[in-house]
């Protein structure tokens, strides 16, 4: 087995710590979700851990929140952010960060509704119904790209000053 050291637990923290914010009221789709997923795709080394760790918070938050129907989605589309992160932020930067936020959120928005139109009642199953369920979404794509945005400079940007402060938290395995 797998040492877990000190940087394994503050990259737990982190993402624990942005799950938690989920329980603030907050704007619709301006939450940290997208942000936990790619930190812990960009940080785990180990590929379990960058899957099972945002997964884990993300559920627990969910149990609070509670769970709907087509949720499978939404987690599916966290796996793929999840993969976003290990390709896109393999080197950490602004540039990346920027880069993989946004493609988080189009992801996040073309899975999501794509699920929305598919397994939902409220749109015919035709090419007009999935036209229609993405003109409606158009308006909580802004939230989500801002939160994104916004969440994942926070917890890159904490982790990479504390990083420079404290040298243990560098250690390649986590």
């Amino acid at each position: 087995m797998e040492k877990i050291t000190p940087r394994f637990w503050f990259l737990t923290f982190l993402v624990f710590v942005a799950a938690a914010i989920r329980l603030i009221p907050h704007p619709p789709n301006f939450a940290p979700i997208a942000a936990m997923a790619l930190f812990g795709g960009a940080y785990f080394n180990k590929k379990s851990f960058a899957f099972a760790v945002p997964l884990a918070a993300m559920f627990l938050t969910d149990a609070i929140i509670g769970f709907h129907s087509s949720m499978w989605i939404v987690y599916v589309s966290f796996a793929v952010i999840v993969l976003i992160g290990m390709v896109l932020l393999k080197k950490v930067s602004v540039k990346n960060v920027i880069a993989a936020s946004v493609t988080a959120s189009l992801s996040f928005f073309i899975i999501t509704n794509f699920g929305v139109w598919a397994f939902g009642t409220m749109y015919p199953k035709n090419i007009t119904g999935l036209i229609e369920c993405y003109i409606a979404a158009i308006p909580f794509i802004q939230n989500t790209l801002i939160g994104d945005l916004f969440y994942s400079g926070i917890m890159f940007g904490i982790y990479e000053f504390i990083k420079s402060k404290i040298p243990v938290l560098s250690e390649a395995k986590a």
